[in-house]
């Protein structure tokens, strides 16, 4: 921690997120005569070269990536090589990173002598930012943008339509901003039943010119913009403004509450025609080759009651209403197409049959994008499991409301985009990832960037570094270095936790050994163990030290305080003494390998009430997954048999799932992440002794994203998927 509080480099490593693909350090230090510009990447080559810092833009060069860049530190000055614009700005916002780290209080600036090498491992790093469900301004818009670029992202999604409001002028529409610009009021938090909203109309809308700006300053800082417009679900603020576009009489409203709307565009000629319209405008303003037209979360019910959309679907050839959304998103995907533009889409465009050129965001889980890329088409990553930023960051009771859900800095960090089950040609599919921020509850400046790092500057090294460079534990190391660019930027970051307590936890013994932890430099740490508040008054943490456990268990509390007065959240861990659980006496015979599904298909809201219902069909699976054969929404499975495992020992499960998931071992629950929620991750541990212990885990999907995932750790061990050869059961 000392040396994560120096301005000094650490002898080994040139702090730098996203990791370079390649540094050599040698001995020496540069050392500027003149002062630096205050935005390198934005400056001039004339300013730069009273600088001392050489640029060289050289087309065909041997660096082959147009991302790319090569950067020379020596006495005698920077020497930066690059085949494009773009590899000199990333260039530059390199050598700001290491201005930033290197930065004396006296403001003298010392770099190390060294050669950076570095590419991009995916073409597309994104971030994205819904302003439908609360507009933001155009101010804080660039400030979202600049902040990407700081950390290498190339594409803002920027979400403009919405049922709560549409933001993006249209001249030939005008009452899209005049009425579907502008809700009643806003619902109060979560008050869905009784319905609370707040007296305030929420209005607001960009008008083309402030669109013009925003894609010109992101332009500048080589990042493209790609609009989307919904279709045909999440369109009632469209509706309300012409409701000529439904398939029912309304009467229709701006949404006041957040979710899912019955009420879509109908699958008329006038629905084309008005889309095309809007479609003509939003290209003279965004020459992005990609246009995002959402098709998420469309609701089939008025569809299925419309006559046109019944002629429609008979006219067509159609199946039913998901080959009719299909049918819709590609008539869409060609028109597009007979403009040079590519139709980007969530991944329900995958429902009925996807268009022939559409490029698929997966965002419920990996198995869409899997799909696709085995189709051949083109996949961007972005699943609610691993980069979703409106879901909490840690303990729900600390932190401010959000939407569900719990990604931590660590679980951004552990994504990866490239799924094992794609062959190489097939991974060549995945363009990139990017992460969204949904802003039901987010209604400040300073909630999105609250929510948005540091959980950023995790994303960016996995979307610029390789996979085999990214590493946690130095990515904590040089975490610092960045959180202090967020300080000179005032960036409002969530201040990471106090690292070290991951969960509850049991032990065999009278004692738990305690290390915690802060990537905050200069920050300490203080902490409680009698249940209270953790305060600046509490005992100060000096280092690691064995924890007395009770009888009846202690509860450790922690927080990072910082010097500039800000905290985090506090982290909590609840210690008990556990014996071990005796293996149940079985021959092998008895038993034979794999575990028994069980599926069932009905609306599920809690796992507890999976074992009444009547099975569809029973199998023998080799781990806890998903069968693969499964209908998208609305069923549940039970995975029973036992855990065969190899030593006696403390042992941690973790289930992800979305929805709600439980382990029981026998006949203990262990692992609860039971409800309707987003994906997930709860663990629990139990001590077991070697051999076979019965077992259940019990999931249910309602709708939307599916997950399911069982894991395992002990002491001092990385997560991994519980063996297949753990598994057992009765014949």
């Amino acid at each position: 921690m000392a040396a994560a509080c120096s301005p000094a480099f650490l002898p080994a490593q040139v702090p730098v997120i996203p990791a370079p693909a390649t540094v050599i350090l040698r001995s020496g230090t540069w050392l500027p005569s003149v002062s630096l510009p205050a935005d390198l990447a934005l400056t001039g080559d004339e300013a730069l070269a009273r600088a001392g810092i050489d640029v060289q833009v050289v087309p065909g060069s041997a660096l082959v990536d147009p991302e790319s860049y090569s950067l020379d530190v020596s006495s005698k000055g920077v020497t930066l090589i690059a085949p494009s614009a773009a590899g000199r700005f990333y260039g530059l916002v390199t050598l700001q990173h290491l201005v930033n780290v290197g930065r004396d209080v006296a403001g003298a600036v010392r770099i190390p002598a060294l050669t950076i090498v570095d590419s991009p491992r995916f073409p597309y790093r994104g971030m994205h930012l819904d302003v439908g469900r609360h507009f933001q301004p155009v101010a804080f818009v660039k400030r979202y943008i600049d902040l990407m670029a700081r950390f290498k992202f190339n594409v803002f999604h920027w979400h403009l339509t919405e049922d709560q409001g549409w933001r993006i002028e249209i001249k030939k529409y005008p009452r899209l901003t005049e009425v579907g610009g502008c809700r009643a009021e806003t619902m109060v938090e979560k008050r869905f039943d009784p319905y609370v909203g707040d007296g305030t109309p929420h209005c607001g809308f960009y008008t083309q010119e402030e669109i013009r700006e925003v894609v010109a300053y992101a332009a500048e800082r080589f990042v493209t913009v790609i609009p989307e417009i919904e279709m045909p679900g999440h369109s009632l603020a469209a509706i309300t403004a012409y409701p000529e576009l439904a398939c029912t009489d309304g009467p229709f409203a701006v949404r006041t509450t957040w979710g899912v709307s019955e009420d879509v565009l109908c699958p008329s000629e006038r629905t084309f025609e008005f889309l095309q319209d809007v479609l003509t405008e939003v290209l003279d303003l965004f020459p992005s080759p990609y246009i995002h037209i959402g098709g998420d979360e469309a609701p089939k019910k008025r569809w299925k009651e419309s006559p046109l959309a019944q002629e429609v679907i008979r006219r067509e050839g159609l199946k039913d209403e998901d080959e009719l959304q299909s049918w819709f998103i590609r008539r869409i995907e060609r028109w597009l197409a007979e403009r040079d533009r590519r139709l980007i889409g969530w991944d329900e465009i995958l429902e009925g049959g996807l268009a022939p050129g559409a490029t698929v965001m997966s965002w419920r889980g990996m198995s869409g994008g899997i799909a696709a890329a085995q189709q051949g088409h083109d996949v961007i990553m972005t699943p609610g499991s691993h980069v979703y930023f409106d879901h909490y960051q840690g303990d729900p009771r600390f932190e401010p409301l959000a939407i569900g859900g719990l990604t931590t800095l660590e679980r951004v960090y552990g994504f990866e985009p490239i799924p094992e089950a794609l062959t190489a040609s097939q991974s060549r599919h995945v363009l990139g990832a990017q992460a969204n921020l949904w802003t039901e509850y987010l209604k400040t400046p300073a909630a999105i960037e609250y929510m948005a790092y540091p959980r950023a500057v995790a994303l960016s090294e996995v979307l610029w570094s390789s996979r085999e460079r990214r590493d946690w534990g130095d990515f904590l190391g040089r975490l610092p270095y960045a959180l202090r660019t967020l300080d000179m930027l005032r960036v409002n970051y969530r201040v990471p936790d106090v690292i070290g307590l991951e969960g509850d936890a049991l032990t065999l013994g009278t004692r738990i050994p305690v290390a915690l932890f802060t990537p905050m430099g200069g920050a300490i740490i203080r902490y409680t163990v009698d249940g209270s508040d953790v305060t600046m008054a509490s005992p100060l943490y000096r280092g690691p030290f064995e924890l007395p456990v009770p009888a009846e268990g202690v509860t450790l509390t922690a927080r990072v305080f910082v010097r500039d007065g800000r905290a985090s959240a506090p982290r909590s861990a609840t210690f008990r003494r556990t014996t071990y659980r005796e293996a149940e006496r079985l021959g092998r015979r008895s038993t034979t390998g794999g575990l028994r599904l069980t599926y069932v298909e009905a609306a599920v809201r809690s796992t507890a009430a999976i074992d009444s219902l009547q099975a569809e069909r029973t199998e023998v699976i080799a781990r806890v997954r998903r069968p693969g054969n499964e209908r998208p929404e609305q069923y549940a499975l039970r995975f029973d048999g036992y855990l065969d495992v190899p030593q006696d020992g403390l042992y941690e499960f973790a289930l992800t799932s979305d929805d709600g998931s439980v382990l029981d071992i026998g006949g203990a629950r262990v692992v609860d992440n039971d409800g309707l929620h987003g994906s997930e991750q709860k663990s629990g541990m139990i001590a077991l002794r070697k051999g076979p212990h019965p077992f259940v885990v019990r999931y249910f999907q309602a709708g939307g994203g599916a997950e399911l995932g069982l894991f395992v750790r002990r002491a001092g061990e990385e997560w991994r998927e519980v063996p297949a050869e753990w598994f057992r059961h009765a014949p």
